[in-house]
């Protein structure tokens, strides 16, 4: 039969006096009116034609499912019911419209379409539906690979799903929906029915290959890689401790010591801390012969045993904290800044002033040098502390300390003060703090030692010409640290607070310091740590997000953290809202007040600060309250009054503990799906000296730069950490470690994943390790240099707060079989966990992947041993992770990258989705998902892999020297050899029943 088609309807009649059988005429439409358009039916009625009706009235074209089916049944019901029209003559089209366009009201066009199908159909019995279904991917014309699956997909379901029973259509390249490519296929599906946001963005980024395609046929070029477009994830194999449920948390995450784990009080007795490097530090004090006190114990029986009472050396502060925080928004300071400025506008605070008495000849200007006012001017300092007491109502105030560090005291030659400096603040405060607790002992007040950033930055280069260097050390920022620290223990500060963070590697080396002196005292003193966002990029100044911040210093278990300076409250508000959902600890915030005007003031007043300080406490974001730049004890007041409406923060819920790394974001490493769609942290292979002959040639030239193009290259292409390794024995390992880290820090395509310190040489990752302010991975350590110095080197990593690579190697050597690995693996993690009390999830072991294919039985399992291994060691080491160096495994087919990639990818989807492998050094470029390997060789590589047939490598092995003969071929531009067979799987003979007789 024939369909006569024609907009103008002369045309079609022209046609249809010619036709001596039955016909479709296409189309007539309600758009024509109601009149002309019955007439045209009954004229096509009596000449006994089939007709088609397009889904237009009046108003236009129908797009939407509702109205497709609105027209639909106004024709039907005009048809059948006036024109007395048969319906089984009926063909409704209810137009195919054109979806990939990119346009949002056009996704849904395809699913309109055919839910419309089935409504017309069952409320307009015995017509038909048709389309032209070309339109459908008009977007996409000139591919039609591409055109033909979404017409598959498309039609599949509207045919058998929706009933739609004609349409205009290329017979000859028609598709079925199981001869569409898998992955083309889904992106097909994820377009017809409008599943994804990105499904235009994919289909276009595949019809732009399919066109590559084209082009290279027709020049005679290679194929081009094909892209994957976007993966399904796959589930990560769960064990029994991933199903433990979260439970309320009752005080933060303690320190490991034994003082923290059981609340062991402070005995506030200093004199008797008598470790040699506190001893030298109070020996070459510039206060040493003033007869210092040191120790600021309380009797017993001064207050009631019970909160909110407080007695030094008989009570835990931690507990009392706890309580303080969990029972109300607690007060801190605000600006002591601020306040000496203050001062000075009502009283003469000249140079003469600041020097006073003791500094009066002193050699070089010291106006501004505000931390040496608690030596020259104590009754000054004091009385600003307990106006923040009195007037503000302070829970806690800070020390006037916060540049108290022989690094920062250098611009003033005071370096020698330090001490004192530290002791002085501390002590005037612990003064101002007693005298004010004894007249209301139901309101303790606390001291805390203000740490401060220093002048000088570990992460941040101080020459525009050369980005790896450094005006200061972090050994050099511990040991200036530390002295602070000791200088504000004795002078009697309760707290610890490392403040206004604007580099993570300073504050490492800060907390670094304070978990030295905690070691060194067997003291618990509560860490306070206060990070600060530099502008409304939500990111320090050396580039990190306030997560990936909370992140680097999690691992010293502050007490509390929060956020202050830079900016006013309002600013904060994202970001204080963006770590509270994140932060396992108490929170705080003490913002400036506003921003700084034209001339370097703060416009905020008291009401205005605390109006935009209430949005934290209605959200319940916080446990403490402040202020930084611009306030005053009248701005604390008036905070304090909003706060004391609100409840305080909630602790988070304790859960099961997770890897959380940070370069310049963070990134938890358990929720973690690589390219492939696998739950597989991808570790980028090529910045390792003995896995990468050019990045190794670099190396030995001093190219740093070029190298740094390697590594944002891994990035792009999938890594989610960059492994760096400079070991080689004609490379000063130590520097060319530190340099690269150094360089690569300051480049934010590179540092903004987390690294792998790679090495064999355990002073060469730690020389690395202390240029990175994230929290890197250290690879590796092991048992074969003894048990003490494994545990030694632990221990040092621990306090670095770095995630650990733990080879399976000990005393006896390497561990190759199934059973050597698990051995090794859980002796590691039972001193590591017992002994050490490094953090579980925190372990990667690497129980070696070997090298198979290699022609040696004894080789043929390695494959096998590691994969069973691997889920043994994830069963009985609740959250450690398993990594291992995947080339390693199909070394002995270096040279052939296919060949190397399809092992890769049968291994791990073997060791990742059935024995929970988690991290892998590998080439992500490179990688292939376990579909994108031919069905051929993938039987080769199972073979190979999991030593199923004794002739596995010679089969690997001859199909390796074919794909060099390719690699050869296409260098020279001659035609590819044929592929070999391979060796036949022999089929079963048919038989019958004569062969069944028995002998």
């Amino acid at each position: 039969p024939f369909m006569l088609d024609a907009s103008k309807f002369e045309i079609v009649m022209a046609g249809l006096k010619w036709c001596q059988g039955k016909p479709i005429v296409n189309s007539i439409s309600l758009k024509v009116g109601e009149e002309l358009f019955k007439e045209q039916a009954t004229l096509l009625k009596k000449h006994g034609a089939a007709v088609v009706v397009m889904a237009f009235d009046e108003e236009g074209q129908a797009a939407t499912e509702k109205e497709k089916i609105r027209i639909c049944k106004r024709s039907y019901d005009i048809l059948v019911n006036e024109v007395h029209f048969p319906p089984e003559d009926i063909i409704f089209d209810p137009n195919v419209l054109t979806i990939g366009t990119g346009m949002e009201e056009h996704a849904n066009y395809g699913v309109d379409f055919i839910n419309a199908t089935k409504e017309i159909k069952r409320i307009c019995p015995y017509v038909k539906i048709s389309g032209g279904i070309s339109n459908l991917s008009f977007g996409f014309r000139g591919v039609t690979k591409i055109r033909e699956s979404i017409h598959a997909v498309f039609l599949h379901s509207a045919i058998l799903e929706s009933g739609m029973d004609v349409g205009i259509v290329n017979a000859k390249e028609m598709l079925a929906i199981d001869e569409v490519e898998p992955k083309l296929l889904l992106a097909c599906e994820n377009l017809v029915f409008n599943k994804t946001a990105d499904a235009t963005e994919d289909m276009l980024e595949r019809t732009a290959y399919e066109r590559l395609c084209i082009d290279a046929r027709k020049k005679g070029l290679p194929i081009p890689r094909k892209p994957r477009g976007k993966a399904v994830n796959k589930e990560r194999l769960l064990f029994d401790y991933d199903h433990i449920e979260a439970k309320p948390a009752v005080e933060p995450p303690l320190p490991t010591s034994y003082a923290a784990q059981n609340h062991v009080p402070n005995p506030y007795q200093n004199s008797k801390l008598t470790h040699e490097k506190i001893l030298s530090i109070r020996s070459k004090a510039t206060n040493q012969g003033d007869n210092i006190q040191v120790d600021f114990a309380q009797p017993s029986e001064l207050y009631p045993d019970s909160f909110p009472y407080f007695v030094r050396g008989r009570d835990s502060l931690r507990c009392y904290i706890t309580s303080l925080f969990l029972s109300e928004i607690a007060m801190y300071d605000g600006a002591m800044g601020t306040m000496i400025q203050n001062y000075a506008k009502r009283n003469r605070l000249e140079e003469s002033e600041y020097r006073g008495e003791k500094f009066k000849d002193w050699s070089c200007n010291v106006k501004g040098n505000n931390d040496m006012l608690s030596i020259t001017q104590p009754d000054i300092i004091k009385g600003i502390y307990k106006q923040y007491l009195e007037v503000g109502g302070s829970n806690l105030i800070g020390t006037n300390t916060f540049s108290s560090t022989t690094v920062a005291m250098a611009d003033y030659a005071m370096e020698d003060y330090a001490y004192e400096l530290n002791y002085e603040g501390a002590r005037l405060a612990r003064e101002a703090c007693d005298e004010v607790t004894a007249k209301d002992p139901t309101k303790p007040r606390f001291v805390v030692g203000a740490i401060g950033p220093t002048n000088r930055t570990g992460s941040i280069s101080p020459s525009v010409e050369d980005p790896s260097a450094r005006n200061v050390t972090f050994d050099e920022l511990v040991e200036t640290y530390f002295e602070q620290i000791v200088g504000l223990m004795d002078g009697g500060a309760d707290i610890l607070m490392v403040e206004t963070i604007f580099d993570t590697l300073n504050a490492k080396a800060a907390l670094y310091a304070i978990g030295e002196y905690l070691d060194f005292t067997g003291l618990d003193i509560p860490v306070f740590v206060s990070g600060t966002l530099v502008d409304q990029s939500g990111r320090t100044l050396s580039g990190q997000t306030g997560e990936a911040f909370y992140a680097s210093i999690r691992h010293a278990k502050p007490m509390c953290v929060g956020l202050n300076c830079a900016l006013g409250a309002t600013h904060m508000k994202p970001f204080l809202e963006r770590l509270s959902k994140v932060v396992e600890c108490f929170m705080h915030v003490y913002s400036n007040a506003g921003l700084p005007n034209a001339m370097g003031g703060y416009d905020d007043t008291p009401d205005m600060m605390a109006e935009q300080n209430k949005v934290f406490f209605e959200n319940g974001w916080l446990n403490m309250v402040g202020g930084c730049c611009g306030s005053t004890p009248a701005h604390i007041k008036a905070i304090r009054e909003v706060a004391k409406e609100f409840s305080p923060r909630k602790l988070p819920d304790i859960g099961r503990p997770k890897m959380w790394l940070s370069g310049l974001e963070d990134l938890v490493v358990d929720d973690v799906h690589n390219h492939l769609g696998l739950p597989f942290l991808n570790v980028g292979e090529r910045c390792n000296i003995s896995g990468s002959i050019r990045f190794k040639k670099l190396m030995m030239a001093g190219d740093y730069g070029t190298a740094m193009d390697i590594a944002k290259k891994q990035v792009e292409d999938g890594a989610h950490v960059i492994d760096i390794n400079v070991d080689d024995g004609l490379l000063d390992g130590v520097a060319a470690m530190q340099k690269f880290v150094k360089i690569a820090v300051t480049e934010p395509e590179v540092s903004k994943v987390p690294f792998m310190l790679d090495a064999s040489k355990f002073e060469i990752v730690m020389a690395g390790l202390k240029w990175c302010q994230g929290k890197p991975i250290v690879n590796s350590i092991s048992l074969k240099v003894g048990e003490e110095l494994f545990k030694e080197q632990a221990t040092l990593l621990k306090k670095h707060g770095a995630a650990v690579v733990v080879m399976a190697f000990d005393e006896e050597g390497q561990a190759a079989t199934e059973k050597e690995k698990i051995r090794i693996c859980k002796r590691s993690y039972d001193i590591l966990v017992n002994e050490v009390h490094f953090p579980p999830e925190d372990i990667i072991f690497d129980p070696n992947v070997l090298t198979i294919g290699t022609g040696m039985e004894e080789h043929a399992n390695y494959g096998v041993d590691f994969i069973n291994a691997t889920k043994e060691i994830k069963r009985i080491c609740p959250y450690v992770k398993i990594s291992g160096g995947i080339s390693n495994l199909s070394f002995g087919f270096r040279g052939v990258t296919k060949i190397r990639e399809s092992i890769h990818a049968v291994f791990l989807h073997s060791a990742i989705l059935e024995s929970g492998m988690d991290v892998g050094i590998v080439n992500a470029k490179e990688m292939l998902a376990i579909d994108e390997v031919e069905p051929k060789l993938l039987l080769a590589c199972e073979n190979l892999v999991f030593n199923k047939t004794a002739d596995a490598t010679e089969d690997m092995l001859e199909r390796t020297a074919y794909e060099r003969l390719c690699i050869d071929a296409r260098k020279k531009g001659l035609p590819i050899p044929r592929k070999p067979r391979g060796k036949a799987v022999n089929k079963e003979r048919l038989l019958f029943d004569y062969d069944h007789i028995e002998a």
